[in-house]
């Protein structure tokens, strides 16, 4: 019979935690090698104001926070935002500068928490810019902004198609 040993032991539990998924490690949200579209005519200092988040994507439906909010106010030709913003079922609060950095395409250039810290894509704004799609190329967050009440269901119906179109699995997105 075979005797088994401490170190043989250890390294094999070692080996089957190293398979696991940390909490560090999330999956994407979008496909990465689908084209992703910013809104090319967005004017950002049309943003200001506050916004209400009305959904996001998660690997964990149900869990953690749920809707959160930005306070967005033109500073110059950047935007200054405060937020608490629910990503994967987690609150992130943020208080940076956003950046004009391409057509539709906003970046943190203050300290920010990943994945908030890369460029932030608008995907898509209604026409009265009351509702917001937030995404980014590499799909390690997405979320839907709002101002002015609830979204109606044609805008959300909107939004999950520009997401999908953008390569999001909007089987994941959660909504309050």
């Amino acid at each position: 019979m075979t005797e088994f040993k401490p170190a043989l032991l250890l390294a094999l539990a070692l080996t089957l935690a190293a398979c696991g998924k940390g909490p560090e490690e999330r999956r994407a949200f979008r496909a990465s090698a689908k084209p992703i579209y910013s809104s090319a005519a967005l004017d950002p200092a049309r943003l200001s104001g506050t916004w209400q988040q009305v959904a996001a994507f998660t690997n964990s439906p149900g869990k953690g926070c749920s809707e959160g909010g930005a306070k967005i106010t033109a500073d110059g030709p950047d935007l200054a935002l405060r937020a608490r913003l629910c990503l994967d079922g987690s609150a992130r609060d943020l208080a940076t500068t956003l950046a004009t950095t391409g057509p539709g395409r906003l970046t943190p250039t203050g300290k920010a928490p990943a994945p908030l810290n890369r460029q932030w894509w608008v995907l898509w704004a209604d026409t009265d810019l009351r509702t917001l799609v937030i995404g980014t190329p590499d799909g390690s967050f997405g979320f839907i902004l709002n101002r002015g009440g609830a979204l109606p269901a044609d805008r959300l119906t909107a939004a999950r198609q520009v997401l999908a179109f953008n390569g999001y699995d909007t089987t994941r997105l959660q909504s309050w």
